[in-house]
């Protein structure tokens, strides 16, 4: 059956038709996100939302969502969708970060023109009939500091404008490293230094609890007297009520602010001041950028739900189409090896420590790391998945390490997972060998060779005569078949392991009857889903 969408905003008839052109059933009912009782009422009937700014994705949305699996924002900002939630519940939320960069950029630039020259308030003024040549002195960018606090994607294309501009671009972000700045063109710098130095302040940061308020009243209270701000970003970055009485005093000579902390922006403290340039969010309001962003959420979305491939999400790693190819049967050794240590462990874990061996090593182990924990998970809430697991790991205040290690053995590349309880440390190791299928090579130190079926059996033993026979024995007598049967020790006499793939689950009493024989330390029905 085709996944099934529901696009409940205003996006391009092009982009819902690359839904249909990838064969996803689409449902555009671009009104639907403003009714949230109806959307409710619907959304179990899908696997994927296509979202602009206009539908809230709530909790209780995603309480009735029993089939969603991907959340896909046409724009970039997504604090209308409760993420936390969507986590919980194993929905990727994802964003279009690339698809209005330009745009915002520019309006950034707009809005540092528009406050330096005052050209609104002139603009009004000669509208209204008077010549106040006089009256709007304004100043130039060329040779001005321009302070860029976030030089990420839309600020990098800032500080890039304003260099054309002739401008000295400083810049704030604890991700810039030095060589990136210097091929920049830009001077890495403290927050403080920023402040200090700048002529004109611009926001380029997502509201985050560590963004919140960066511009804080103590913030402004440090910057050089006469700096103009301008904030195209998100709204809550700038304390608003401090940056006004700064701005009536002459401390601050203007302000631009695109974005405001509670939008839709009926009133404001910014509002109707002389030396402020204010507009309704027009950051990615270009015919370029909407269709941008319409196109690119459709189309990773598409490849998400028909290929697996994860882009731009922002609640698990990102996985390109190409790495999912490569990377498809790995996840699934990292799953199956999860699964074994979840259905053997009945206390709680403390850590999860991951060891990744040659070449799986240089793949992309933050999504390694969740099909890992999602096996883990799984045996106790069957509803987990790579979204979710990681949420609950961390709620149980589990201990997740990894390292990575160029090639030490006989294999290309291996996965080896180690689980520490209070008790006991327990650990599985496998690979992917040429066929694309995963395999075990190593149980509790023992060396191995095992198929994975979706139903196995697990036996621990002392090393001894008629295991085997005990084994074969008892499967044949009640109609259970052996697909493959797998068998390793540590020393002779010493510890034994068995695995059997068998065609169908173990019944019960059969379990009973190898435990009655007496030779078995431990009997573990296993399952895993090799689909």
């Amino acid at each position: 059956m085709a996944p099934k969408v529901l696009v409940s905003d205003k996006l391009s008839e092009t982009a819902v038709q690359i839904f249909r052109d990838r064969g996803i059933d689409v449902d555009f009912q671009p009104d639907l996100g403003k009714d949230k009782d109806k959307l409710a009422e619907v959304i179990g009937q899908y696997d994927g939302l296509a979202i602009r700014s206009a539908t809230k994705v709530t909790e209780k949305i995603l309480e009735s969502a029993t089939n969603l699996k991907v959340i896909g924002r046409a724009g970039i900002g997504t604090d209308n969708v409760d993420k936390v939630a969507a986590s919980k519940k194993g929905v990727i939320v994802m964003n279009t970060p690339f698809g209005n960069t330009i745009t915002t950029a520019e309006h950034a630039i707009a809005m540092m023109f528009a406050v330096a020259r005052q050209i609104p308030e002139a603009s009004a003024s000669t509208h209204a009939g008077k010549w106040e040549k006089s009256k709007f002195m304004g100043v130039e960018l060329t040779n001005k500091v321009l302070g860029v606090i976030g030089a990420g994607n839309i600020g990098s294309i800032v500080c890039n404008r304003a260099r054309g501009l002739h401008m000295k671009v400083v810049a704030y972000d604890p991700f810039l490293s030095e060589e990136k700045a210097a091929k920049m063109g830009v001077e890495k710098v403290d927050l403080d230094d920023l402040l200090a130095r700048a002529d004109f302040i611009t926001l380029h940061v997502p509201l985050t609890d560590q963004t919140r308020n960066i511009l804080s009243r103590e913030n402004l209270a440090k910057t050089k007297r006469g700096v103009r701000v301008i904030n195209c970003a998100r709204g809550g970055l700038v304390d608003e009520e401090a940056l006004a009485e700064l701005l009536k005093s002459g401390h601050v000579a203007g302000a631009g602010f695109d974005v405001f902390a509670e939008e839709p922006a009926t009133e404001n403290p910014l509002f109707n001041l002389p030396n402020v340039v204010v507009t309704p969010h027009l950051g990615a309001a270009t015919s370029e950028a909407q269709e941008n962003v319409a196109l690119q959420v459709a189309e990773q979305m598409s490849n998400y739900l028909l290929t697996g491939a994860v882009e731009n999400a922002l609640n698990m790693p990102s996985v390109t189409a190409e790495e999912a190819k490569v990377m498809g049967p790995w996840v699934k050794l990292a799953g199956h090896l999860g699964a074994f240590i979840g259905q053997m462990t009945d206390e709680p874990i403390k850590a999860i420590n991951i060891l990744y061996d040659g070449t799986v090593s240089s793949m992309n182990l933050e999504a390694l790391n969740c099909s890992v924990v999602a096996g883990i998970m799984k045996a106790v809430n069957p509803d987990v998945n790579m979204v979710s697991a990681p949420v609950i790991a961390k709620e149980r205040g589990i201990k997740i390490s990894t390292t990575s290690q160029d090639k030490s053995g006989a294999f290309d590349g291996y996965i080896k997972l180690t689980v520490v309880t209070d008790s006991r440390e327990r650990s599985i190791a496998g690979t992917v060998f040429s066929d694309g299928k995963p395999r075990f090579i190593q149980i509790k130190g023992i060396n191995i060779d095992a198929e994975i079926g979706a139903h196995m059996l697990y036996t621990t033993n002392r090393d001894q005569v008629g295991i085997i026979g005990t084994l074969g024995q008892t499967m044949g007598e009640n109609g259970v078949n052996i697909a493959n049967f797998t068998l390793g020790r540590n020393k002779p006499g010493g510890d034994a392991i068995a695995l059997l793939y068998v065609d169908a689950e173990v019944p019960e009493p059969v379990l009973g009857k190898l435990k009655e024989t007496g030779l078995f330390q431990q009997v573990r029905p296993l399952q895993f889903d090799v689909a």
